[in-house]
C-alpha cells in the first residue's frame, strides 16, 4: 500500500531526475519534436482533452494513461487507439491506477500531463508534474479548498520559475464570442457594471449508481460529483465556470465578502452522496460598487439555465446570446467556439513554439471566489475572502493522504442517505 511518505518521495525523485535538462529539452520530447502526453482520469473530459491535443498534429503522441479504476483507463486507451492508430504508444506498464495512478503517469517521459480526475487531486497533481518539468493543462475546479488554493498558488510560482506552460480547464477565455463580449464591456458599451445575475441551473449530472460488490470507498470514487471530499460540491464544480467568465468581464476585480445558502431538498436519496442540490452566493465588491448574484442546482424538473446576464449604468450584456442591448445596442455575428478545443490548440502551439502559455491572471483567484461561494452557502454565514483563504481548510482526508484500502470519509446514515451540512451549524475553523 503506498503511503504519503511514499508519494511525495516519488515525485521529489521524479522532479530531481529531470532537473538537469533544460526546460525546453525536457518539457518538449528531449529535442525531437515530438509532443509527448499523459493523461489522468480517464473520463469523458479527459479523453475529449487528449482527443483535442492528438488532433492538433501528428507531432503530438499519447504516450502514458491513469485512472483510479483499471478498467476505465484500459477502455478509454482503447477508445484512443481505434481514433488515433499512429498517435498512440502506450504499454502496458505505462498504464496505472488506484489513488497513485497519477505519480505513474507523471513518471513517465510524458512532456505535458492532462488532468481531469477528481478534482481533490488537481493542485497536487499539477504541483508533482510541474516540479517534475512537465507542461500542465488541469481541468477545473482546479482547487476545492483553502489548502488546494495554497497549493495553486505554488504551482503558478513554479510554473513561472521553470517556464512551464500552465493552463486551467476554463475554457471560455477562448472562445471568440465571450472574447468579444468582454472587450465591449471594457469599452464602456454598458457603462459601470452594477450587478450580475449567473446561473448553472441543470438535473443532476455524474450520478453512477452503485456497481454490485463495489467497496464503499470506491463507490465514492466511481461517483466522485456525488461526494463533497472528492469533488467539492456544485459551486466549486459548476458556478467556478461564471465565477471566472465574471472576473474576467469586471477586469479581474475580486470581492471582499460573501454570503449564501443551500442545502437539499429533493435529491436526498443514496445515489446523490452528501452534496447539496442548490446553492446561491451574493458576492461583494471594494466599496459596494457592484454585486454578483450566483445560483447553481442539480435538481429534476426544475427550471434550467446556464448563463449570465450583466446590467450595467447604460445596458445590459447578455452573456450567451453575445448581446449588448441599451445606448449601445450589439450583437456579436462572427464565428462561435466551444473553447475546448481552443485551449488544447493553444497549449501545444505554445509549446511548439517555446512560447508559455498559461493561466496566471486568472487561476487562483477564480477558484478562489468559486471555493469562497461554496463555504458560504455551507455556513450560512458571512465571509471574507482573506478569512477563507487563510483558514487553510481542507476536505478531509488531504490528497496525498487518500491510500488504497482506507476508511471512505462519510458513510451512509440509518436511513441509508449520507450527512450534509447545516447551514448555520457547519463551520471550517
Amino acid at each position: 500500500m503506498s503511503t504519503r511518505r511514499e508519494f511525495l518521495k516519488a515525485a521529489t525523485v521524479a522532479g530531481a531526475a529531470l532537473s538537469s535538462l533544460s526546460v525546453a529539452r525536457s518539457a518538449h520530447a528531449q529535442g525531437n519534436g515530438t509532443i509527448k502526453v499523459g493523461l489522468i482520469g480517464s473520463g469523458g473530459r479527459g479523453l475529449g482533452a487528449v482527443n483535442e491535443a492528438l488532433g492538433t498534429g501528428k507531432d503530438v503522441k499519447f504516450v502514458a494513461i491513469g485512472d483510479y479504476f483499471k478498467n476505465r483507463a484500459q477502455n478509454g486507451l482503447s477508445a484512443l487507439r481505434n481514433a488515433f492508430p499512429d498517435q498512440v504508444d502506450v504499454p502496458d506498464d505505462r498504464v496505472f491506477d488506484g489513488f497513485q495512478n497519477g505519480q505513474g503517469v507523471i513518471s513517465t517521459d510524458a512532456d505535458v500531463i492532462l488532468i481531469a480526475c477528481a478534482a481533490k487531486f488537481h493542485p497536487l497533481y499539477s504541483k508533482c508534474a510541474l516540479e517534475a518539468g512537465k507542461h500542465v493543462f488541469a481541468e477545473k475546479p482546479n482547487a476545492i479548498d483553502a489548502a488546494g488554493i495554497k497549493m495553486l498558488e505554488e504551482c503558478v510560482t513554479v510554473s513561472k520559475e521553470k517556464n512551464l506552460c500552465f493552463l486551467a480547464g476554463l475554457q471560455s477565455r477562448f472562445c471568440p464570442q465571450y472574447q468579444a463580449l468582454v472587450e465591449k464591456v471594457h469599452d464602456g458599451a454598458i457603462g459601470e457594471v452594477r450587478s450580475i445575475q449567473s446561473t448553472f441551473l441543470r438535473a443532476p449530472y455524474g450520478v453512477r449508481g452503485y456497481p454490485e460488490g463495489m467497496s464503499e470507498l470506491d463507490v465514492q470514487v466511481y461517483n466522485q460529483y456525488m461526494f463533497r471530499w472528492l469533488s467539492g460540491d456544485d459551486f466549486t464544480q459548476s458556478l467556478v465556470h461564471n465565477v471566472d467568465r465574471m472576473t474576467w468581464l469586471l477586469g479581474g476585480r475580486i470581492p471582499t465578502h460573501a454570503f449564501g445558502m443551500g442545502g437539499r431538498s429533493s435529491m436526498t436519496d443514496r445515489q446523490y452522496g452528501d452534496v447539496f442540490d442548490h446553492h446561491a452566493a451574493v458576492f461583494h465588491y471594494p466599496n459596494d460598487a457592484c454585486r454578483l448574484f450566483a445560483f447553481c442546482r442539480t435538481t429534476t424538473g426544475c427550471h434550467g439555465s446556464y448563463d449570465d446576464i450583466i446590467f450595467g449604468s447604460k445596458g445590459t450584456a447578455y452573456w450567451n446570446e453575445s448581446r449588448i442591448a441599451g445606448e449601445t445596442n450589439w450583437k456579436y455575428e462572427g464565428p462561435r467556439a466551444g473553447g475546448h478545443g481552443e485551449e488544447q490548440i493553444a497549449l501545444m502551439n505554445g509549446i511548439r513554439k517555446g512560447e508559455r502559455v498559461h493561466s496566471d491572471d486568472y487561476i487562483v483567484n477564480s477558484t478562489t471566489m468559486a471555493v469562497l461561494g461554496q463555504v458560504a452557502a455551507y455556513t450560512g454565514k458571512w465571509i471574507a475572502w482573506q478569512e477563507m483563504v487563510d483558514s487553510g481548510f481542507v476536505f478531509e482526508p488531504a490528497p496525498e493522504d487518500c491510500v488504497a484500502g482506507m476508511d471512505p470519509p462519510v458513510i451512509p446514515g440509518a436511513n441509508g442517505s449520507y450527512p450534509v451540512p447545516i447551514p448555520g451549524q457547519h463551520t471550517w475553523w
